[in-house]
């Protein structure tokens, strides 16, 4: 296979795992790091640095600032939980460059299968909790989003707690090259008790500065190859818009079920070989 070959090849693959990750909700590095590992046989670190580079390109599109514009998005929880990714990024990436790539890929397979499980439940959002947490009423996290029915106001809970698990978010965003948006759920939607609307937009609105912490160190350890992240980074940005496009005249219960299964199956892949040491 040419170099041309190549691009095309990967840059297609790379297009279907951003419009499945855009329909899903669970980013395209959840998949496209496994394929570029499995199929490619591309050394996992170079295949998650090219995925921090897609996770910036489409962190940073239209819909994220769609999202801001339409009142989804909590601007304040968004920054204030940046400083926990941020530095668990820093970790991640160094951890990355020290740890074994079979254990990184037994790693990153533990993490799709709670992510498998995440994905394959019904996401509806809880009872509004009347009481305000003293520490979100002062750092003033709480806020409203639109409804059919009007602003619906919520309250942030848990603050310390989600705050914890967004540290662990970004320590495997950058280790493992993915939006950690299975970690995220269970930070800002279970923990925190932010609607589901207002979890997934703020997380798209946060994941753009992870990546880029993590990115950066990967860029000066010598594991991000322009050759690899430009098809990568093109194919996943095309992918997600498309995806994000389709999401409204497609059934989403439907999709996250078969999404659920893809990404079991990777899983299991993924512990396998790193067990085996293949990888």
């Amino acid at each position: 296979m040419n170099i041309l070959e190549f691009t095309l090849v990967v840059g297609t693959v790379s297009s279907l795992a951003g419009f499945l990750g855009a329909l899903t909700g669970l980013g395209g590095g959840t998949v496209l790091v496994p394929i570029l590992t499995l199929m490619f046989g591309i050394d996992i670190r170079y295949a998650i640095g090219a995925s921090l580079i897609s996770v910036i390109a489409t962190s940073s599109g239209a819909a994220a600032a769609a999202y801001v514009k339409e009142g989804f998005t909590n601007i304040r929880v968004g920054m204030f939980l940046e400083v926990a990714t941020t530095v668990g990024a820093l970790i991640g990436a160094f951890l990355a460059t020290k740890l074994p790539t079979s254990l990184i890929a037994i790693v990153f397979g533990i993490v799709l299968l709670i992510s498998s499980y995440l994905s394959s439940r019904s996401h509806l959002d809880k009872p509004i909790d009347s009481v305000p947490d003293p520490m979100a009423t002062r750092l003033r996290l709480n806020g409203s989003y639109p409804t059919p029915e009007g602003q619906q106001t919520y309250f942030v809970q848990h603050v310390p707690i989600g705050f914890s698990f967004m540290l662990l978010a970004g320590t495997l965003s950058s280790l493992l090259g993915i939006g950690s948006g299975a970690v995220k759920v269970l930070a800002m939607d279970q923990a925190m008790r932010l609607p589901f609307k207002v979890s997934t937009t703020t997380s798209n609105f946060m994941i753009g500065v992870t990546a880029a912490a993590g990115a950066g160190v990967y860029l000066n350890r010598g594991y991000i190859d322009p050759g690899l992240a430009m098809p990568v980074m093109l194919g996943v940005l095309l992918g997600s818009v498309l995806g994000a496009r389709t999401l409204v005249h497609t059934n989403p219960k439907v999709l996250r079920k078969v999404f659920s299964v893809i990404i079991l199956l990777l899983a299991i892949q993924m512990i396998v070989n790193g067990i085996t040491g293949r990888i």
